[in-house]
């Protein structure tokens, strides 16, 4: 008899925390997607204005540019770029930058 408390109770509390694991891991708030407009507009438009018009080569590869945007990049004069992926940019979200650059340098 008592054996099979002893298995009713360790079934009933490996039940309760399998729960518990679902339940927090479920919890766990979703990455946002990452909004290169908002980040420029945040972070870059200060130095490259509103149309990616000042220090911004785009007739450079994408992969150049991406690189650029991760690591940085000394200008000729202050100020420099930064490199991005010491403040957590990604490669994916770098191209997505880089993308709206080129898009808001091509707009009119």
């Amino acid at each position: 008899m008592m054996t099979r408390l002893k298995v009713l109770v360790i079934a009933t509390w490996t039940a309760a925390l399998i729960c518990v694991l679902v339940i927090v891991v479920g919890a766990r708030p979703k990455a946002q997607a990452f909004d290169a407009t908002a980040y420029y507009k945040g972070k870059c438009v200060m130095c490259h204005g509103k149309k990616a018009e000042k220090k911004f080569d785009s007739s450079l590869a994408d992969d150049q540019l991406v690189q650029i945007v991760l690591n940085g990049k000394k200008a000729e004069k202050p100020p420099h770029m930064p490199g991005y992926s010491a403040k957590g940019v990604t490669e994916e979200q770098a191209k997505a930058l880089v993308a709206h650059m080129k898009q808001l340098k091509a707009t009119p």
